[in-house]
């Protein structure tokens, strides 16, 4: 039974990352293409002085966006989720009916936006908060404006997937007993959409972290990201070895990120079943007695 997804992930996942992963330790033909033999020369590279600080920005914009993303979403899954059932599929649809326009079109109308002669600037600058020599666009703060906005979506839909199954009735016997509102969303409601915040958190930062379409319609030439420089190595420079080597750290940087979350959420398994455990020990111990 599991062969056909064994096979799908063999194919057009494992067996390309491995393409991908040697070919960064080959070195560039003077055609564009791959030489042939191995060396560590395009990993010697890597030590290029600009790659700290992209990899840097890189990092802290997409950590950056997915913190944002969960914050917004939690509060919005809640309130989907304990709405009326007719109301929560028309609201569901209304968040991702973004996504029936091209993202790169959504991306674009924003870069339209934040233009100097835009409405968002025109707005800024009656106000009093901007003058003609403010910049909304191309930098780093218009990239992570537009990528919490167009991952939102991916943070609030597993959230409210959770939410939905939440037993809300312990929070209101929280209240009963004491508790305030923000003590119950955080001591009761987070925890019981643990599972949620993590797939939110996952399903922002690995797009957010090889996005290249954002930085390079908003961004400007001082916040390149990995993946506009993967681009540029593998098109204007031809150089495929190196480009690989760029997407093998990409693949690390969210590889980590993974094999932590999957860490945690296995020891707070671990220790809600060893607590389970030990209440049904004492019960029986108490029954027994």
């Amino acid at each position: 039974m599991t062969a056909p997804s064994f096979v799908w992930l063999a194919l057009f996942f494992a067996i390309p990352t491995v393409i991908v992963l040697s070919m960064a330790f080959r070195a560039a033909a003077p055609d564009g293409g791959v030489a042939p033999g191995f060396t560590l020369q395009t990993w010697r590279g890597m030590a290029n002085p600009n790659y700290p600080a992209i990899v840097w920005r890189t990092l802290w914009i997409s950590a950056a966006t997915t913190f944002l993303c969960v914050v917004l979403s939690l509060p919005c899954a809640y309130a989907i989720a304990r709405m009326k059932a007719k109301w929560r599929a028309a609201v569901a649809g209304m968040i991702m009916l973004p996504f029936w326009t091209s993202f790169i079109v959504r991306v674009f109308a924003w870069r339209t936006l934040l233009n100097p002669e835009g409405f968002l600037q025109a707005v800024l600058m009656s106000l009093g908060l901007a003058d003609k020599s403010t910049s909304l666009n191309y930098n780093s703060a218009a990239i992570l404006v537009v990528s919490v906005y167009s991952f939102l979506p991916f943070a609030i839909m597993p959230i409210y997937a959770a939410a939905e199954k939440f037993d809300f009735s312990l929070i209101e016997a929280a209240r009963d007993l004491g508790a305030k509102s923000f003590f119950a969303f955080r001591r009761i409601f987070l925890p019981g959409v643990r599972r949620g915040v993590v797939s939110a958190v996952l399903m922002v930062f690995i797009p957010a972290i090889g996005s290249y379409v954002i930085p390079d319609l908003v961004g400007g030439t001082d916040s390149e990201l990995i993946g506009n420089k993967i681009y540029q190595r593998t098109f204007p420079d031809r150089n495929l070895p190196h480009a690989s080597a760029l997407a093998s750290l990409m693949a690390i940087a969210v590889l980590v990120p993974l094999a932590g979350a999957a860490w945690v959420t296995k020891r707070q398994e671990e220790r809600e079943a060893k607590r389970l455990a030990e209440a049904t020990s004492r019960r029986m111990a108490g029954g027994a007695s």
